[in-house]
């Protein structure tokens, strides 16, 4: 009956692993094998095994003889210990035999760290003012980083079959154990190059939402801001005081929405709910005048921008450069809807003056009785016996006749 043996290791196991193999080929490597060979060829026995039979034999053949086991032991220990020197002193020969190797990889990581620095300083000066600058002076500074550590493990191992196994097992165990910084690395990238938001946007990720601080190789930090949508201290568009850190792969698995990238303008809309029994006809002349007076100068530019961006990317469309307003019916009312263009960073201020200027105009005393507001009420209506809506009045006459 045969089996199979399965070893089940933890993603986290995966490094300890390809550390464990660099060690050995640190320290085990072909040169050492070479000097182990020019050494006198002896042959190689288990004195352990050979001192046990011996002195097995010797108590079979003289059962009574204690002094010849003893010394037996005696030889037996003295034999271990020296295989246990003699391995120690393999090892130390070992290590003073890659000695020159280390100091000189050694040279090699440090001649990297000036040549990094140096690179730096020098596409700072010639891109700095690029706005994918940050992006391909961390890839330069990566490559040369691996390049550099690269050339030091081969001169370490002395043999480019050994780097090469050396770096598949590192590969294999950053491919296990460090899936989600590869994925947040991959979604800065992608970020640096298309340009889904930069510092100072205001982007939502989720359930973020805020003006973005710093943007680093595994994660992006938000000032956040508050929202009616969402669960916080302030409800209003304005910051909440708290720093909000997520990692890079929202870019590549979730949805990143930027209110303030190629265009820092959004539609927003107020509502207000009036009663059906309305002049709905003056009450839409109305808001439409408040909304034109208040933003009617300030939606000409945006719209214009607006026009502009669509028509490049092939979807030319009619952008409207004043306020709409919009009706709807709902369950017992009727719902005005203005609709208007302001900058994603102003939509608090727009909302609350737009919403002041309906209400004191819904105020004055021309309108008192044409544009009614909705108020929670009720409304009691007589039926006849004979099913027909009648008034109160009514039936105190039937009262009274029937007396």
């Amino acid at each position: 009956m045969t089996g199979i043996l399965r070893l089940k290791t933890s993603p986290a196991s995966w490094p300890a692993v390809a550390m464990m193999c660099f060690l050995l080929l640190f320290f085990a490597p072909k040169e050492a094998s070479v000097l182990a060979q020019d050494a006198p060829q002896e042959e190689v026995v288990d004195s352990v095994a050979v001192v046990e039979e011996e002195a097995i034999e010797n108590l079979v053949a003289n059962p009574s003889d204690t002094a010849s086991r003893d010394s037996t032991l005696v030889s037996a220990s003295k034999e271990s210990a020296n295989e246990a020197i003699g391995a120690l002193q393999k090892l130390w020969d070992s290590f003073y035999f890659n000695l020159p190797k280390m100091l000189i990889a050694m040279g090699i990581l440090a001649l990297a760290w000036l040549l990094a620095k140096a690179l730096r300083a020098l596409l700072q000066k010639t891109i700095g003012r690029w706005q994918r600058s940050s992006a391909i002076t961390t890839l330069a500074l990566i490559a040369v980083w691996l390049l550099a550590i690269g050339i030091a493990v081969s001169v370490v191992a002395g043999d480019i079959r050994a780097l090469v196994g050396s770096f598949g097992l590192i590969g294999l165990a950053l491919s296990w154990s460090l899936q989600t910084p590869i994925e947040s690395f991959t979604g800065w990238l992608l970020n640096s190059f298309q340009g889904y938001y930069r510092v100072g946007d205001r982007i939502r990720v989720g359930e973020v939402i805020g003006d973005v601080y710093r943007i680093d190789f595994l994660t992006t930090t938000v000032w956040e801001i508050g929202s009616p949508e969402q669960p916080g201290y302030v409800q209003a568009e304005r910051p909440t005081g708290r720093m909000v850190t997520f990692p890079n792969n929202e870019i590549v698995t979730g949805t990143i929405i930027n209110l303030t990238g190629d265009f820092p303008y959004v539609w927003d809309e107020l509502s207000v709910a009036v009663a059906n029994e309305s002049d709905m006809e003056l009450t839409l002349n109305v808001f439409e005048r408040v909304a034109l007076d208040l933003l009617g100068s300030y939606m000409a530019e945006p719209a214009h921008l607006y026009e502009n961006l669509l028509r490049k990317a092939g979807l030319e469309d009619a952008v409207p450069d004043k306020p709409q307003v919009f009706i709807s019916l709902q369950d017992s009312w009727t719902n005005i809807t203005i609709r208007y263009l302001v900058g994603a960073r102003e939509r608090g201020k727009w909302k609350s003056e737009v919403t002041l200027r309906i209400l004191q105009e819904m105020a004055k005393p021309t309108y008192l009785e044409k544009i009614i507001p909705v108020y929670p009420r009720q409304q009691v209506q007589y039926i006849s016996p004979d099913g027909v809506p009648v008034d109160a009045m009514w039936f105190r006459n039937a009262d009274d006749e029937s007396a």
